[in-house]
């Protein structure tokens, strides 16, 4: 038996004893034979479909649209069973530990009837926020796109560029696009801030390069004076789908470079380019993917080739481990690194001057929004599109806007 056939038993034995665990707590509450029948009916489609979507679908095209709605359907329903299920173990270890200690203390009171009831009634309507929370994120949550702008000051930026306004965009993954309108107002979106530089930070697709064929017109409308720039993310190597050769291998990933162009992009591939104004320059440095755990082939030192030290750098690397590995000590300076690739797991929970928490900040230390280290800072961008699961559930897709002001560096 394959190792992955192991692990699929031990998480489906695992998920058997959570879903008979939560069907106690629905039965203390309700004696609705109908509930209950409904409740068994939507857990076993929802199990059968990704059992079905998992063994139909040849591992040689990759991650379908099939997969995603049938891992989002089953998150849907999973984690609230999750909260469901921690609220009554914990009442359960308190009639435990209450049993053991009535046989030291015989005349202690038992717990009251209703106890239990009452505790079901709150964790069931508990677990019924996420439950509204990821039907919300795979309705319309996946298209509720925010511009997040940034100034930043630099005390050796170029007066040509002071006040240079630069938009990035990240994990297009146009494998999962499947509403035109609501792509094109994302679109449209970005030409609102008539930025003068436009980055896109990898991740085009979601496979294999046909993914975008649908979508190159709408993107190539972009418009930027002074340049729209790009890298490759982990997703555009082909490393997730079983190729037959490796020449189709090779073929798809051309094509993906390919793709680039068509929708007016400069990709960079451990490369850099100047932007000059008024006789003065900045460089745009672009690597390829590198990623703790992904795909290494950026070469930052390459990348850098024929830029100075005292040059203003603006490096774009897909994967934000890059810049915690690598790049925020190097004594070369790079002033601000433009990345993507975690999309903040789609999921989270995020105030603005209260929380910001996401499961992604336990895999990444930076992993949404801007960080700033050593006077070196890194923009992660959470992402234009989704992969795997299709929605998002509080952490929103996102077109980032920086102003460049030239001043005393912000800490």
């Amino acid at each position: 038996m394959s190792r992955w056939a192991i692990r699929l038993i031990i998480l489906s034995i695992i998920i058997l004893v959570a879903e008979i665990y939560a069907f106690q707590a629905l039965k203390t509450i309700t004696r609705s034979r109908w509930v209950k029948i409904v409740w068994l009916l939507v857990s076993f489609l929802v199990y059968a479909n990704l059992l079905y979507v998992i063994f139909s679908t040849p591992r040689s095209i990759g991650q379908t649209i099939q997969f995603q709605y049938a891992v989002g359907f089953m998150l849907t329903i999973l984690i609230p069973k999750a909260i469901l299920i921690f609220s009554m173990f914990a009442e359960d270890l308190w009639r435990l530990s209450f049993k053991l200690f009535s046989w030291v203390s015989p005349g202690e009171t038992a717990p009251l009837p209703g106890r239990r009831e009452f505790i079901s009634k709150i964790a069931l309507g508990l677990a019924a926020i996420p439950f509204a929370s990821f039907l919300y994120g795979i309705i319309q949550g996946r298209y509720n796109y925010k511009v997040l702008q940034y100034q930043l000051t630099f005390p050796d930026l170029p007066e040509a560029f002071d006040g240079i306004k630069i938009t990035q965009i990240s994990d297009i993954h146009s494998g999962s696009f499947t509403n035109p309108d609501k792509i094109q107002y994302g679109i449209d979106l970005i030409k609102e801030q008539q930025s003068d530089l436009i980055l896109f930070t990898g991740d085009i697709v979601n496979n294999v390069a046909d993914e975008m064929d649908d979508w190159i017109d709408m993107f190539k409308t972009l418009h930027a004076p002074l340049g729209k720039f790009s890298v490759l993310g982990n997703h555009d190597y082909g490393d997730y789908v079983n190729w037959d050769t490796e020449e189709q291998k090779i073929a798809n990933f051309r094509k993906i470079q390919e793709l680039h162009p068509k929708i007016g992009f400069d990709l960079l591939m451990n490369e850099n380019r100047f932007i000059e104004k008024d006789g003065q320059k900045l460089a745009i440095i672009g690597v390829e993917n590198w990623g703790k755990g992904f795909n290494q082939s950026g070469d930052l030192k390459k990348a850098s080739a024929g830029v100075k030290d005292d040059d203003f750098k603006i490096l774009l690397s897909h994967d934000p481990s890059h810049w915690e590995y690598e790049v925020k000590k190097d004594d070369f300076h790079y002033h601000l690194t433009l990345s993507g690739h975690t999309h903040g797991l789609q999921m989270g929970i995020e105030i603005p001057g209260f929380i910001k928490w996401s499961p992604s900040k336990y895999v990444y230390k930076q992993w949404a929004g801007l960080y700033n280290e050593f006077g070196r800072f890194i923009n992660v961008n959470r992402g234009f599109g989704y992969h795997a699961f299709p929605g998002r559930v509080g952490i929103w897709p996102e077109v980032t806007v920086i102003t460049l002001k030239k001043g005393e560096i912000d800490t």
